[in-house]
């Protein structure tokens, strides 16, 4: 897990060949003007989801993980706590991997919160457990889908 503002996420961008590309769409795109949806930005090896939100308490938010996408969770509205925990310590599937969906959900209770404002990014690589969406009242945020192994992802 990654937390550092958009403004240097250029010391991000080595990290994974489609880094760059995501960040300049988040620094360069006009979210105000941006519908809530899905966009597909470098086909399903990159894409966007920018979606509002009623936020959950913490006692409602479950951990996920995924084995094809790295997520890059940005608050546009609102501030987000996110729950983590390492995905080696996570123990009691709650919901079983979905492939279509890339995604896994757990009973296991976050060991660590962080809070994420406007302007920050959090960036959850496949072994990071991470429980999104808690907060206090609406929230609008965009996640980017990256994905982990680029030769995987057609």
């Amino acid at each position: 897990m990654i937390l550092a503002s958009l403004c240097n996420s250029k010391r991000f961008e080595n990290m994974h060949p489609l880094f760059k590309q995501a960040f300049e769409y988040l620094k360069s795109t006009n979210f105000s003007k941006v519908e809530d949806g899905k966009y597909e930005l470098e086909g399903k090896r990159l894409t966007a989801s920018v979606t509002s939100l009623f936020c959950k308490k913490k006692e409602d938010a479950a951990i996920e993980t995924h084995k094809k996408y790295i997520d890059i969770q940005m608050p546009l509205l609102g501030v987000e706590k996110i729950g983590w925990k390492a995905g080696c310590e996570l123990t009691e599937e709650s919901v079983p991997y979905n492939e279509e969906s890339d995604i896994t959900f757990y009973v296991d209770r976050p060991t660590a919160y962080t809070k994420i404002y406007p302007g920050q990014f959090v960036i959850y690589f496949p072994e990071d457990g991470h429980a999104p969406g808690i907060g206090e009242g609406n929230m609008r945020k965009v996640i980017l889908k990256i994905a982990a192994d680029e030769e995987a992802i057609v």
